[in-house]
Order: structure tokens, then C-alpha cells, then sequence
């Protein structure tokens, strides 16, 4: 499989960090970072907030609230509400548009089953999805985007397009970082990494949506069950059956879930189903609600 080069040269800190990041105690370190997040202690917590925005050039002229002083935590901060104009959607019944504001990490047709991670390596759609057989044969040969959430981006996770949801995954695991140097550097990263699948039935057949955790995003929520526990560290999942009171219709741009610390999302199509816009090439920036692709006319 080809994936484009990527000229930038790593930094001795990056270099250190990969060789470390198997070695650091993944959850112990998210579990100290969801206590420091929430905590509610004004100096630490207004601390932490002034520097983000600092460091990565947060604009909050967006957000609905607008002064940082004001956000009782980091959290509150990090999974700020947007403005209702700021994100509006593209147009079109059939178009698909980013759940998210992040960059596009990959964009390309699964092939005999594998998946682009970054250059020079891939990773296998049945490991991603946690080992289910069945799901992995509904996206065979189809289609995935990756798109990677930076800590000045948007955190709250949308729709793509309007679906009904069928299934939901938890899949324990690592929390490596999903930093681009990291991606190209670590194996099977994304199929590493603990990680939340929903399944969504679509006017384009099977949706999967997955939000893939990262070191200290060991706390991914849904609009439908809150937090996502995991239960004994084993692979958890629950049914929502068709018609039922459980199953939930979310429509394109209304918010599904959210990332309590910055990571990434993924997302797969059958084959023939949709096309990605030219946009969607390495590196592109996206907000969410923007046109992506479209459904192919065909099906």
C-alpha cells in the first residue's frame, strides 16, 4: 500500500518519547490526568487552561463561553461548547461531513483487509475492530478516513451523516500517543490503543465510527451512555436492536460522543459506497460540519 512521504524531521524529545511510551504505565498516568482535569481548584485549574491556550493558540471566540476564567475545569474547558453559527453544515442530502475539527491522518480504500496507519506501515482492519469477524466483513474492501484531533481542536465528536445506531464496542488496550511522529513510528498503533466503536446503519450502508483513546485520553464519552467504562478488561459490547427503545437516530451534525483530552477518529464505509473529496489528502485541516464526501449515487 503507498502513503505519502513526510519531510518533517523528528525532534530528539519525540525520538526519547517513542522509545520511553512502552515502558510508562499508560493507565496509571490517564487516571492522575482525569483527576487533575476535573479537579476545580482555581489556581490549578485556571493554571493549566491559561498555558493550553498559550501554547497551542486556542481561539475561543467561538466557544459559548468565551473567558477561560469562567470554566469550573480543565475538562469543562477542553470539552467547551461551540457557538451554534461557528460550525455550520455543508449542504446536500447526500453529503458527508467531518465529525470533527482535526487533520486528515489518512484517506484510502482498505486493501485485502489492511489499513494505512502512516508511511511505511499499516495495520489490520480485524484488529481494529477488536476481532469480530462479521463487522470486519461489512467494511472489507471499503473505505477509511483518519483524522486526528490536535489539543487546540474541538472535542466534541458529530454525526457524518444521519444514522441509527446498531452496536457499540469497548476494546481495551494501550494509550499511546497518536502524534503524527508517533503514528509512523509505533506498529499497529491504532489497532493498539484502547478504543470505542459505534456502528450506525446509514443511507450508505454500515457505519463505523471509532474513537481511538491516547496517552492521557483514558475517558471517551457517548451522548447515549456517558462515559464508556471498561468492564474487566476484556472486550465489551452492547446491542441496540432496530425499532427498539434502545436504538437512538442521530442526524448528520448533531453530537455523538466527545474526547475528554485530544485524540483521533475513525471512520469506515463498505465498498462502493462513498468518495472522499480531494480535500481529504494527508495534512488537510478540517472543522467539523465541513464536506468531506458524498454518498455514491449508485447504491
Amino acid at each position: 500500500m503507498t502513503t505519502s512521504a513526510s519531510n518533517d524531521t523528528p525532534s530528539w524529545p519525540q525520538r526519547l518519547l517513542t522509545v520511553v511510551m512502552p515502558m510508562l504505565p499508560h493507565h496509571l498516568l490517564s487516571a492522575m490526568m482525569y483527576a487533575v482535569a476535573r479537579s476545580e481548584w482555581k489556581p490549578l485549574k485556571s493554571r493549566i487552561i491559561r498555558w493550553v491556550v498559550k501554547q497551542y493558540d486556542v481561539d475561543l471566540s467561538e466557544a459559548v463561553v468565551k473567558d477561560a476564567e469562567l470554566y469550573p475545569s480543565f475538562n469543562a474547558f477542553f470539552t467547551r461548547q461551540l457557538e451554534s453559527s461557528a460550525r455550520p453544515l455543508a449542504a446536500g442530502q447526500n453529503i458527508i461531513v467531518s465529525p470533527v475539527d482535526g487533520e486528515v491522518s489518512q484517506a484510502a480504500p482498505i486493501e485485502q483487509g489492511r489499513m494505512i496507519q502512516a508511511k511505511g506501515r499499516d495495520y489490520s482492519l480485524l484488529e481494529l475492530l477488536g476481532g469480530d469477524e462479521r463487522l470486519a466483513a461489512m467494511f472489507e474492501e471499503g473505505n477509511f478516513a483518519t483524522i486526528y484531533l490536535s489539543p487546540r481542536d474541538y472535542h466534541r465528536i458529530h454525526m457524518p451523516m444521519d444514522g441509527h445506531l446498531r452496536k457499540m464496542s469497548h476494546v481495551p488496550g494501550r494509550l499511546f500517543s497518536v502524534s503524527r511522529y508517533t503514528t509512523e513510528s509505533v506498529p499497529n498503533l491504532f489497532a493498539r490503543n484502547e478504543r470505542v466503536i459505534c456502528l450506525f446503519d446509514t443511507d450508505a450502508g454500515p457505519m463505523a465510527m471509532i474513537l481511538v483513546g491516547a496517552i492521557f485520553v483514558g475517558s471517551m464519552e457517548t451522548v447515549w451512555d456517558g462515559v464508556v467504562t471498561p468492564v474487566r478488561h476484556r472486550i465489551s459490547s452492547w446491542e441496540y436492536a432496530p425499532q427498539s427503545e434502545q436504538q437512538l437516530t442521530l442526524h448528520k451534525g448533531e453530537e455523538m460522543g466527545r474526547f475528554n483530552m485530544g485524540s483521533t477518529v475513525i471512520l469506515l464505509f463498505p465498498k462502493d459506497r462513498v468518495a472522499w473529496d480531494p480535500l481529504m489528502t494527508n495534512g488537510e485541516s478540517l472543522k467539523m460540519g465541513q464536506r468531506i464526501g458524498g454518498r455514491l449515487l449508485t447504491v
